[in-house]
């Protein structure tokens, strides 16, 4: 791909960290520096409080270092790196992991369909390609494949892996990304930015699986179900208030009617309510519990356009040219507070 001089872009690669002193240094010097559409590929390994020598061997490898005194969560790692990549206005993100599983080798495949203009998020798919498909627990497989379902069927799009940590992102979809979940992000950035109409498109990657490794996300299964699940209930109803709302409303008012067309009948047949007044009363409560969740339901969509609003009015404090730039520190933009986040400097 030809691409003219002025129209390159910035890239910056985000490694999020817990405890990778053995492989962050090797991930640091595989992350090609050469890549089509692109001039410049600094790269930032977000430490979230290791306790090893994570971040001293990802600045010996010439990293630059944002460091959490504390371990608060991938997800939250993962908001540090966009806002350092914001505030230092990089055209391009690329978050990868620093265990090695993903190959930096990989991260020209994901930045070329954002450099061509054809997506706004590229996520690499472990499991679109069958043959690719990595040698994990059955348990796993199906828990991710079940995952993939659960998100295509909220957002109305078919996707493969939705909880790949090894993605691209535009500058575009930096600005306008706002998540809430400390514990992790992938989920809920595809509802997010299914809200927002931002293209989102999968590569398929071949994935380095470790078998007895244990998760630093998820520490077990159970405890990653449970708090993913939370932070996909969360975020559907936020961007999808309407949708959220009136579904448990439907929910009530189908059974409502059910009973109802019963207990109806049986008068018309006998004349008398006689027999199935609890018909008629369980009708009746169904479809308050209905009316209550479809005005909840309009009520919320009234305040998602403020949220709406809002976060229309953060994107253009993002966009501004003199906002946030050079700064030291990584400023929480929705808040206004200062992050719990130290920077060590790149060593010459």
């Amino acid at each position: 791909m030809n691409i003219p001089e002025d129209k390159r872009l910035r890239l910056l690669v985000a490694i999020p960290c817990l405890n990778e002193a053995k492989t962050i240094a090797q991930v640091v010097s595989e992350v090609p520096r050469t890549i089509a559409g692109v001039y410049s590929v600094d790269i930032l390994v977000v430490d979230d409080g290791s306790e090893d020598a994570t971040s001293t061997e990802a600045k010996l490898a010439g990293a630059e270092v944002l460091r959490h005194p504390r371990n608060r969560g991938v997800g939250t790692a993962f908001q540090s790196a966009v806002n350092y990549a914001v505030e230092n206005r990089y055209d391009l993100m690329i978050n990868i992991d620093g265990d090695r599983q993903f190959n930096p080798g990989d991260i020209p495949k994901l930045v070329a369909p954002i450099v061509a203009g054809e997506a706004d998020m590229v996520t690499a798919s472990r499991f679109i390609d069958p043959a690719m498909t990595p040698d994990m627990p059955k348990i796993k497989l199906y828990g991710n494949h079940m995952m993939s379902s659960l998100i295509s069927g909220l957002v109305r799009k078919k996707f493969a892996d939705v909880s790949c940590g090894f993605r691209c992102y535009s500058r575009e979809s930096l600005l306008q990304i706002n998540l809430h979940g400390a514990f992790t992000y992938t989920q809920e950035t595809f509802l997010d930015f299914a809200a927002k109409r931002l293209e989102i498109k999968e590569i398929p990657i071949d994935v380095q699986y470790f078998a007895d490794r244990t998760s630093r996300v998820a520490g077990s299964i159970s405890k990653y179900a449970v708090n993913t699940s939370k932070i996909i209930f969360r975020g559907y109803r936020d961007y999808f208030p309407l949708r959220f709302f009136w579904g448990i409303s439907a929910v009530f008012a189908v059974p409502a009617t059910i009973f109802s067309i019963v207990f109806v009948l049986h008068y018309l047949m006998t004349g008398a309510f006689t027999g199935y007044l609890f018909a008629g009363f369980t009708a009746a409560f169904l479809y308050s519990l209905a009316t209550v969740f479809f005005v909840l339901g309009i009520v919320t969509d009234m305040l998602d356009r403020i949220r709406s609003n809002q976060e229309r009015i953060l994107y253009m404090l993002k966009k501004s040219p003199n906002q946030l730039q050079g700064k030291k520190n990584v400023r929480d933009i929705r808040s206004g507070n200062l992050s719990d986040v130290t920077i060590v400097e790149q060593h010459d």
